[in-house]
Parts: structure tokens; C-alpha cells; sequence
């Protein structure tokens, strides 16, 4: 088992640099099982990329929903990080639900399709962004209450949706869309156009309400983070980087297919480590 959580911890230095420093802040004896959920959440979103259509996409999270579930044939464990995972939740009592819901949520990564709604895209990364949270903050202090289960809601759509906006050049080189077909319907914007890779005023006028969108969660998480426990606060400080990505959007001159928006070592260390020490003082 020592290898599995081995095995976890380096896809997560390696792939998800955000949550592994954070995860730095935690306790000893918990960071491997934080690694592990990580890790689960790498492979999930990894998915995409190592198919080239749906259908194998679909087989692959139907296996980690076996997996989980219980119901897979064969030597699931054989997997460093189904086995890491399984020992965790087994161990926490994690919620198998919120993991199937995470599971089926990403099967929206498969398909080219816009996401209809912003309502549509609070309830994928609800059950994404913010499960994962909720589901850190558990391993860190036992059964979340609903006043954190809330700030981890908004905490994981405000990541999300910046994820979103720092991704977007990205996800329009391969035709893929997570921008709500609401928003872009209000700006007179085409998918075509998203995808043509050139900036127009509709274009850009979609991505700031996708801003404000994420800025009001920002606002009500920091309105709401003075419930969180100190034990579970390194699970929120991921949220710390997004007001430096959004800054970076709102400067003149930004353009959505060209601005490198990649945080560079230091200042994603010094962000992490300055909201590691305001939660510490402020004992939230």
C-alpha cells in the first residue's frame, strides 16, 4: 500500500502542482490520502486526452465506477491509484456518491457540445470542483457540516470556473466548449467563431460575465471561510490563486487566445504559503 500512496504523491507533484503545495500544509499522516483523492482526480480528468472519441471515454470511467462501487471483476487493487483511493475511503468513509457523481459529471468531457447553462455549469462543478473540497476538508475533520459543505461549494465553483477561463485557448483549439450556451447566446457569440480563435467583442464580453461569475463565488467564500475549521483550512487554499488569475484576465490588453496566464514556481508557492498563514492566524 506504501507504494500505491507513493505512486499517487508523484502524479500529483507532477500534474497538479496547485493541490500538491497545498496539500504540503496538511498534516503528515493525512497528505497521502489527500494525494490519493488528487491523484483520482488527475486520472478522471487525464481521460480525454488519451482517447479520440466518447465511447472509449465512457468505458474507462465505467470501469472506475465499478471500481468504486465494488462491482469490477478482476484485481482493481492491481491499480496504484484505485488502490490508494479504495484504502481511503474505506478508511475515512468517504461518500461512494459523491465520487460516482464526480465520475459521471466528467463524462460531459467527452462531447464538443457547449455546456447549456451557467445553472448546467454550477451543477459540474459542484460535483467536481467542490466535492473535491468537501471531500478533502472530510478526510481532514471527519464529516463535514453544511456550513463548510457550503463554503466548499462556492470555494470549488470559483476554481472551477477559473480553470475554465485559464483553459479556454485550449479547450477552443479542440473544439471543446464549457462556456454556458446562455452566456454566449446573451453576447450574439457562435461556437464557430470560439473556436476560429480570434477575439471578438462578444467573445470577450462572455468571458467577463464568466469572471463576474467566479468573482461572486470568490466574494461569498470569503464571506462564509471564518466557519472553516482550522484542521480542514489546506484543503481551501487552492482558492487562493484564483484572484491572481482573475487579475490577470482584467488587465488591459489581455487576450483570451494569447495571454500567458500560467503562474510561474514562485508566485504559486508564495500565494499558497501567505494564505496558509493568514488562515493560521485568523484560526479559520
Amino acid at each position: 500500500m506504501d507504494t500505491a500512496y507513493a505512486y499517487c504523491l508523484d502524479l500529483v507533484r507532477t500534474r497538479d502542482r496547485d493541490r500538491f503545495i497545498a496539500g504540503l500544509f496538511a498534516p503528515a499522516e493525512f497528505r497521502p490520502h489527500l494525494f490519493a483523492l488528487y491523484a483520482f482526480n488527475q486520472e478522471i480528468i487525464r481521460i480525454r486526452d488519451m482517447v479520440s472519441d466518447a465511447l472509449p471515454g465512457e468505458i474507462r470511467l465505467q470501469w472506475w465506477h465499478d471500481a468504486i462501487g465494488g462491482t469490477e471483476h478482476g484485481d482493481v487493487r492491481a491499480n496504484p491509484i484505485a488502490a490508494a483511493l479504495l484504502d481511503t475511503i474505506e478508511r475515512f468513509g468517504l461518500s461512494r456518491t459523491a465520487f460516482h457523481d464526480l465520475i459521471e459529471a466528467r463524462s460531459f468531457d467527452f462531447y464538443d457540445d457547449p455546456m447549456p447553462s451557467v445553472t448546467d455549469l454550477e451543477c459540474y462543478a459542484g460535483e467536481t470542483s467542490s466535492a473535491l473540497i468537501a471531500l478533502g476538508a472530510h478526510i481532514l475533520g471527519g464529516e463535514c457540516n453544511p456550513s463548510v459543505v457550503e463554503v466548499a461549494a462556492h470555494a470549488g465553483m470559483a476554481r472551477a470556473y477559473t480553470d475554465i477561463l485559464v483553459a479556454f485557448p485550449y479547450h477552443a483549439r479542440r473544439h471543446q466548449l464549457y462556456l454556458p450556451g446562455d452566456v454566449l447566446e446573451r453576447h450574439g457569440v457562435e461556437s464557430a467563431e470560439v473556436f476560429a480563435g480570434k477575439t471578438t467583442p462578444g467573445i470577450a464580453a462572455a468571458l467577463a460575465e464568466l469572471r463576474g461569475e467566479a468573482r461572486r463565488h470568490l466574494d461569498k467564500t470569503r464571506a462564509l471561510i471564518g466557519c472553516v475549521p482550522p484542521q480542514i483550512a489546506p484543503v481551501f487554499l487552492e482558492v487562493s490563486l484564483v484572484e491572481r488569475y482573475l487579475k490577470r484576465m482584467e488587465k488591459s490588453g489581455y487576450d483570451p487566445f494569447g495571454t500567458r496566464l500560467v503562474l510561474s514556481p514562485l508566485a504559486r508557492q508564495w500565494t499558497l504559503w501567505k494564505a496558509a498563514r493568514a488562515a493560521t492566524r485568523c484560526g479559520c
